[in-house]
């Protein structure tokens, strides 16, 4: 029999966020849904046992108080699902470091603001759940998205590391790592950076061209993605990391060879670095 938990996924509004508090709410589990407009929220609020949270996840100074409030509403959170996020799609050398700042803001500080806030009442209870949506992008990486690409390596690192702090609490962590889904991510929330350098044609013209034609016809499905997040907080022992999707799971794979074949060839040069005995 599943117990009822109270969940807290943040950027409900659309995408897997959406699909993750749809496939919750109708399993009997209450759950606190951030939005950032006023509509959004409503919305949301309709829906039995669903309190909607108005936050914009790169506000940290409001997050605690915020968090504090829609406990004291839906109860004290079992799981959070850090879900709100963005894509960046630029070269490097094209985009700025504000860019770089924004997606890091979203990406990264915000999640890191939401556990910080639901971590002390999960350590007093002695249990909890912390899923993280990363991305496949936060092992494999692909040109053109590299400030995406870092923030989500740098969660997935902050995951797997928390996730060694705070085991003896009775808490888990988790990163989720999806690959293509059919959300928006491709479409109107990615964040483009304008083509200024002519070098980088060859690279990032066919690419933009590919993501956008892409968009909408991705492989993954955004329900099954909750129905797996829903059996992942069931578990007695969840993973550290979860892929979700055929591709992801390819490109994983891909890329373990390559760095197994990498590191056996420069093996010798790895190991000169030691003092002698």
């Amino acid at each position: 029999m599943t117990t009822s938990r109270t969940f807290l996924i943040t950027g409900v509004a659309s995408g897997l966020g959406r699909a993750f508090a749809a496939a919750a709410l109708n399993a009997g589990h209450r759950v606190i849904g951030t939005v950032r407009r006023p509509a959004d929220a409503e919305a949301f609020g309709a829906a039995e046992r669903a309190t909607p949270l108005q936050l914009d996840v790169t506000d940290f100074a409001a997050i605690a108080g915020a968090v504090r409030a829609a406990e004291g509403e839906a109860g004290p959170v079992d799981v959070l699902v850090n879900n709100a996020g963005y894509g960046h799609e630029g070269a490097l050398e094209e985009s700025s470091i504000d860019d770089l700042q924004r997606q890091f803001a979203a990406n990264v500080f915000g999640p890191v603001a939401m556990m910080k806030a639901v971590l002390p009442g999960m350590r007093a209870r002695r249990r909890g759940h912390i899923v993280n949506v990363t991305s496949m992008g936060g092992f494999i990486t692909m040109p053109g998205i590299s400030f995406y690409c870092g923030s989500k390596f740098a969660l997935e690192g902050i995951s797997e590391s928390l996730g060694k702090e705070v085991a003896g609490f009775g808490i888990k962590v988790t990163a989720l790592a999806p690959g293509q889904f059919r959300t928006d991510w491709a479409g109107r929330s990615m964040d483009r950076t304008p083509r200024s350098i002519a070098d980088y044609d060859a690279v990032m013209d066919p690419l933009r061209l590919a993501r956008q034609i892409k968009n909408g016809s991705q492989p993954g499905d955004p329900d099954k993605a909750a129905q797996a997040l829903l059996q992942l907080v069931e578990a007695e022992n969840p993973p550290t990391r979860l892929f979700l999707g055929e591709d992801a799971l390819g490109l994983v794979a891909q890329k373990l060879q390559q760095m197994q074949a990498e590191i056996a060839a420069w093996e010798e040069l790895s190991r000169s670095t030691s003092f002698a005995a």
